[in-house]
């Protein structure tokens, strides 16, 4: 497929970019179920809480020490994730969590006597520490078992959020069209930044030209659809000397096509690393898209003993750290619908050491003190701060949500909110493992269709509080008023 030449600039109709693909292929996730029954553990090393959206009943560690990880391995899934929120670290710190959690699952394997593979999930619109995830992931497993990976398949995708890949070009749906998300908003990430909406291109551009556009091999939707598992695995069997290979994707039976040419592909001995988005994961696991909770599924997730009258507060605790136009223009939606008690985090205060601390303690006691009256807010200023370079700005980001973190810790010891809605990526991280302080839990579903994760926590100071994964990058505008809708309603 060729790119209408008006597309670098704005979207365009979406019959433009899917008029007259190959007819779906189609493959149920019970065929890929019983494909992979018995084989190794899909393991997704997750960069931020956002990649477990598509899927349900899955388990979800923030702590990865060898007693973690084997309790995962031991669970009745085929797929667990590991949130190790590298999208906030820098490359240095980056490169030593992934290496911490390889040789930690390495060992946990071990034990267990179970297989393994490695998908590092990366943002649906190309943000992330790529290619030093995959690169330091291969070096790992080289030093471990003495092989190195045959190839890394890049696989973006987000069928639900609109991210697809035609013709080896990631695009995102908006209201107006499909956008090459080398236009997007996205793309002008001040720490993660790139041009290149061709994905070989945009491998060449973020390998710094080690990996020619050339080089990447192409599996399209002609090899998916028309050729099927069988040649799409003899294609991804041909990797050799970790080279990448880039996947085409416009709905799940593609990637259950891909699924399945996967583990043919495996069982000939090919080893390969991932690096997806979160519809692959649902894929290759073998599981098919569920309807969002009801109100009666999240009160079967709650005690009874930590709902009010008995224990808590009846209202719940929503934090937003994410910058993104799309999550101001949400916050905005529920400020109209109402039922809200809104409180900001000064960035610049929060920049002062002097006058931090105080000014997190007065937002935390006053948000605290709402939650038995309205459901309270918590967010950042909306005006972004950021740095003199990427490093800098990625610092800012860190401090701002070591911030938010320190006023959950805060309101949870003093008035145990109802639900936690943490909006944006690395506020939604660090909200679980170090605001709630959430080791293990699983994944239960989603609040919305495909999007808006909802976690079960089974330890710490959190167990029995439903905690609600949101991204900034996802859904309409009011998709946080429904979310909060249904959480009132459970």
């Amino acid at each position: 497929m060729s790119l209408p030449r008006h597309a670098q600039t704005r979207p365009v109709p979406e019959a433009a970019v899917l008029d007259g693909l190959p007819p779906v292929r189609e493959v149920s996730a019970a065929e890929v179920a019983a494909r992979i029954a018995g084989g190794p553990r899909l393991v997704v090393l997750d960069d931020d809480p956002t990649g477990t959206q598509t899927v349900a009943d899955v388990p979800v560690l923030t702590s990865w020490t060898v007693d973690d990880l084997r309790w995962a391995l031991c669970q009745d899934s085929a797929v667990f994730f590991v949130l190790t929120n590298t999208r906030s670290l820098s490359p240095a710190d980056a490169a030593a969590r992934n290496r911490e959690v390889v040789r930690a699952l390495h060992a946990a394997a071990a034990a267990e006597g179970t297989g393994y593979v490695l998908a590092s999930r990366g943002d649906s619109t190309l943000r992330g520490h790529f290619p030093l995830e995959t690169d330091v992931l291969a070096e790992e497993l080289t030093e471990l078992d003495g092989r190195a990976p045959d190839g890394v398949v890049l696989v973006p995708a987000y069928i639900e959020a609109g991210r697809l890949t035609v013709g080896s070009h990631h695009w995102m749906r908006t209201t107006d069209g499909l956008l090459p998300v080398g236009m997007s908003e996205f793309a002008r990430d001040a720490t993660f930044g790139y041009r290149s909406s061709s994905l070989p291109e945009w491998v060449e551009e973020k390998t710094g030209g080690r990996v020619p556009a050339d080089e990447v091999l192409r599996v399209t939707l002609d090899d998916l659809r028309g050729g099927g598992p069988a040649h799409t695995a003899r294609l991804l069997s041909s990797l050799r000397g970790g080279r990448v290979a880039v996947v085409d994707a416009v709905c799940d039976d593609d990637l259950r096509v891909l699924a399945l040419a996967l583990a043919r592909a495996e069982e000939s001995g090919t080893r390969l690393l991932y690096r997806v988005g979160p519809s692959f994961v649902r894929a290759r696991a073998g599981q098919a898209a569920r309807a969002p909770l009801t109100p009666a599924a999240l009160r079967r997730l709650t005690p009874a003993a930590v709902r009010p009258p008995h224990g808590g507060a009846p209202h719940g605790l929503v934090v937003v750290g994410s910058h993104m136009a799309l999550t101001t223009e949400q916050l905005d939606r529920l400020r109209e619908r109402g039922g809200i008690a809104e409180y900001e985090l000064d960035v610049a205060l929060l920049l002062d050491e002097g006058r931090r601390d105080a000014h997190i303690a007065e937002v935390a006691a006053a948000a605290a003190d709402a939650l038995d009256s309205a459901d309270a807010v918590i967010r950042t200023s909306r005006v972004l701060v950021t740095g003199a370079d990427a490093d800098d700005s990625l610092a800012i980001s860190r401090r701002v949500s070591a911030a938010l973190v320190q006023a959950v810790r805060q309101v949870n010891a003093a008035r145990r909110p109802a639900f936690v809605v943490a909006k944006g990526g690395i506020t939604s991280s660090d909200t679980a493992t170090h605001g709630l302080r959430i080791r293990r839990a699983w994944a239960r579903g989603t609040l919305l269709p495909g999007i808006v994760s909802l976690w079960e926590p089974v330890d710490g100071p959190a167990a029995g509080i439903p905690y609600i994964v949101f991204a900034g990058n996802v859904g309409g505008a009011d998709a946080l008023v429904d979310a909060l809708d249904l959480l009132r309603s459970a």
